[in-house]
């Protein structure tokens, strides 16, 4: 019985890791790229900065959250998306 509920822990911790890297990888991406589109238009300044540091902070994410510090990782996310969008209302 113990060695079950220990194995479950562990598939939920991996879980966890994988959730964290792939959503960080993901939000970096499409940081990234909507940086890039912003750059390229007639966007002020301000927009592709808060884009492209929102999508470090998303890598960051991804990175902490590769090994094993999950919950930081979210919280990263979360700052790292509200960075873009705060990037998005000065569009």
């Amino acid at each position: 019985m113990a060695e079950a509920a220990d194995e479950d822990l562990a598939e939920d911790a991996r879980r966890a890791r994988w959730t964290a890297t792939g959503t960080g990888v993901l939000l970096a991406l499409a940081g990234l790229a909507a940086a890039l589109l912003r750059l390229a238009g007639t966007a002020p300044a301000l927009v592709p900065a808060a884009y492209a540091l929102g999508a470090a902070v998303c890598a960051t994410a991804a990175l902490i959250g590769s090994r094993g510090r999950t919950r930081r990782a979210l919280w990263l996310l979360i700052a790292g998306v509200m960075v873009m969008a705060l990037g998005d209302q000065f569009d």
